[in-house]
């Protein structure tokens, strides 16, 4: 990786183990020697980790399930 910009455009695809292997193995060396992006990562995994937690546990509040159904265009018939 260049620089901090392009790994943190890589970010989200990297906590989801969608990068190839180089880009991988690449974004995995950038936040090795560099302090911000890792800081960036840890609060990125662990704000996936709460949410996936909190959707697994079924705790969607229902304002927040209903503000995602609109962003979808989810149809009350369905």
């Amino acid at each position: 990786m260049a620089d901090c910009t392009e790994t943190l455009q890589e970010l989200q695809r990297y906590l989801d183990r969608e990068l190839p292997p180089e880009l991988h193995e690449a974004v995995t060396a950038h936040l090795t020697g560099c302090d911000d992006c890792m800081q960036a990562f840890d609060f990125h995994a662990e704000l996936k980790t709460v949410i996936a937690a909190k959707c697994a546990a079924g705790q969607v509040p229902p304002a927040l399930l209903a503000k995602i159904e609109a962003c979808f265009g989810a149809d009350d018939d369905v």
